[in-house]
This record gives structure tokens, C-alpha cells and sequence, in this order.
């Protein structure tokens, strides 16, 4: 998918069609490792094991103190897990995008021990917004599911050259 992209050429303001998926290719290192550092999703143990333009997976070992007081995985952790690989789906190509509305549906209940898995998936994407589903499992089970809205912003967190 294309983009455009503006920039100041000496004095005058260059408008420059991009493509959005050779960024990602060019920058992959940089986009990886910005994405997968979140001091957040670090401090409970999350970690990126897949990342791709557009797609994106995190994956958690569920600690005792992750509980509610049923002895289920709390909501707001499974929440977590699905935001970072939203997060990181959303941001693969470098350019700053926000979490805008996510809907979250709890299917079934997660206990210590269990690895979860959240796998986001790009449905579609424009130049201001992009629409994902973010699939959370335990196993081949599937525990909760996320929709989720990301905006845009105008700038990427990467530095661009002139042959981007």
C-alpha cells in the first residue's frame, strides 16, 4: 500500500508517494526493535515471537500473581497480551500509530502456568487508521478476541532517507 509522504527539501515542501511495505523491509531491525521494547509488556514477562508487516505475536507464561480471586487469569492481563501484539502489528511499518478503540469478548478462562498466545492480524489499513483481530489462545483454544482500531499520526519513529 502506498502513502505519501511530505517533507521539507531545502525551503520547499516535497510531496513523495511511498510504499509502506518496502519501509518495513528496509527498516526491519529498527521497527523490531523499537516495537518489541515496551517496558510494560516486559515488566509481565510478555514477548514478541513473531513480527511481520501487519502481523504480530506475543506470547505470555501466566505467573500466580496474574489471578483474580476466582484463581483465573485476570482479564486485564489476557487485555495486555492482545494490546502488545496490537501494538506491534500496528507499528510495523514504521510508522507511529495509537491504540484508537479496541473491544475485547472474554471466551474462556485461562490458570498459572497456561502460555497464552495473542495473534494480531491487519484486516485492512488506510493512511490515517488501521482495523485489526487479535486472537488470544491458550493451546489451540481459543480464549478471548479483540477488535481493535489503531490512528495514524503523520510522522514515523524511524528516520527516512530520501530513497524511502
Amino acid at each position: 500500500m502506498s502513502q505519501l509522504l511530505w517533507y521539507w527539501k531545502g525551503q520547499v515542501m516535497v510531496k513523495k508517494q511511498i510504499d509502506e511495505y518496502q519501509i518495513y523491509e528496509k527498516h526491519y531491525e529498527q521497527i523490531h526493535e523499537q516495537v518489541k521494547n515496551d517496558p510494560y509488556a516486559k515488566s509481565l514477562g510478555i514477548q514478541l515471537t513473531k513480527f511481520e508487516a501487519g502481523f504480530a505475536e506475543a506470547t505470555l507464561e501466566v505467573q500466580s500473581t496474574m489471578v483474580n480471586a476466582y484463581g483465573t487469569v485476570h482479564g486485564a492481563v489476557i487485555y495486555a497480551v492482545a494490546d502488545h501484539a496490537f501494538s506491534a502489528a500496528c507499528n510495523a511499518y514504521g510508522k507511529t500509530s495509537l491504540g484508537l478503540s479496541t473491544t475485547i469478548q472474554f471466551i474462556e478462562s485461562a490458570k498459572p502456568g497456561d502460555k497464552i498466545v495473542a495473534r494480531a492480524t491487519e484486516v485492512k489499513r488506510n493512511y490515517r487508521t488501521g482495523f485489526y483481530r487479535i486472537d488470544v489462545l491458550h493451546e489451540q483454544n481459543l480464549i478471548a478476541t479483540m477488535e481493535a482500531v489503531s490512528y495514524r499520526k503523520d510522522h514515523y519513529f524511524i528516520e527516512l532517507d530520501e530513497q524511502d
